[in-house]
């Protein structure tokens, strides 16, 4: 079960779109110039050290990151710097499934008693990752929409940011992922889900939308953001759990924002600070990849009107899944971390 510290793979695919749907093969996936648009792209801001300023966003004392440091100040001190630079910084909450309205409820009040806004991130949905390390979600449509239900309950009129179902939408475009006849499920779960969200007073909501290596046609995007209620959510979201730069993000994503009404979008980088592993087209080349870096810092200070935030959604830190000798999927993974704040510039 993936539950509320859970953080989920992301896997690299490619749809080159409608037309070469049926040809794609199943690699594996989830999962710009930040600053004047016709400027050159700048690198990477560093992310190693601790942060002075977590920005609006809230960081969760209780992480498997914060537990990590706590130990490694205790008897790592040499290390303690390093997880320091991850558990500083504000992440992806993953909601779990044994009490999503408590769940909710505490983190929403939590992050209103700091006076910052949490991130939520809602991966439920059935027949959820085509059977990988992340399989599950939940047993049936009505079993989802309950659970949506106790979530929009426990997160109230609190403030939170919202990326909705991460991977749903691509899969729904793998040949063989999520069966045929469910296509139409998935996507009235997904639409109702960004009404109910979006229907909160204080809730932003982001549907999930692959990254630029998975779906490199946005046009191939249109229509299944579409019919998962786009038009009513605040945006879409890129990258989640991925290593895709920056830039190839951002310049994917105002593609796509021009194609569904401008909506603007938000960036996971948390792991993209050198980028994806090259040749990354090759199998699993999405699970604990090795030379990665932590990206950006979380912010809304994007220099860019149609990018929301650079945003922490994956936990950095914790695993893919059990590939290249990490632990299960959302298990703190130790040297993975130490290696991806080594590496941040």
């Amino acid at each position: 079960m993936y539950g509320t510290d859970a953080a989920r793979r992301t896997r690299t695919g490619a749809l080159a779109g409608t037309a070469a749907l049926a040809a794609m093969a199943l690699l594996g996936a989830c999962s710009s110039s930040d600053g004047d648009e016709d400027g050159p792209p700048r690198k990477e801001s560093p992310a190693s050290g601790a942060a002075e300023d977590p920005g609006p966003f809230w960081v969760n004392p209780e992480s498997k990151a914060a537990q990590a440091l706590a130990e490694a100040r205790q008897d790592a001190p040499g290390e303690a710097e390093l997880v320091e630079a991850i558990a500083g910084r504000p992440a992806g909450q993953w909601i779990g499934t044994e009490d999503p309205e408590g769940e909710a409820r505490r983190l929403t009040e939590a992050a209103a008693e700091a006076d910052r806004t949490p991130l939520l991130v809602l991966y439920n949905i059935p027949h959820r990752d085509c059977g990988q390390y992340s399989k599950g979600g939940a047993e049936s449509a009505d079993a989802y929409r309950a659970w949506i239900d106790r979530v929009v309950s426990g997160i109230g009129d609190r403030e939170a940011w919202v990326v909705l179902e991460p991977d749903a939408l691509p899969h729904l475009l793998v040949p063989g992922c999520v069966p045929a006849e469910l296509h139409d499920e998935h996507y009235a779960l997904l639409s109702e889900a960004v009404a109910k969200l979006g229907a909160l007073p204080d809730t932003r909501v982001y549907v999930d939308a692959g990254n630029p290596q998975w779906v490199r046609d946005p046009g191939g995007m249109v229509e299944p953001l579409r019919r998962a209620g786009i038009e009513q959510a605040d945006g879409f979201s890129l990258n989640v759990s991925n290593y895709q730069t920056t830039e190839a993000n951002a310049e994917y994503g105002k593609r796509l924002s021009s194609m569904v009404g401008d909506k603007p979008f938000v960036i996971d980088t948390s792991r993209n600070g050198n980028g994806p592993v090259p040749g990354d087209e090759a199998e699993e080349a999405w699970c604990n990849p090795p030379g990665r870096a932590l990206g950006r810092p979380p912010t809304t200070e994007t220099g860019d009107e149609r990018i929301d935030a650079f945003l922490w959604v994956k936990r950095p830190g914790e695993s893919d899944g059990t590939c290249r000798g990490g632990p299960q999927a959302g298990e703190w993974h130790h040297a993975y971390a130490l290696e991806l704040a080594r590496n941040a510039r």
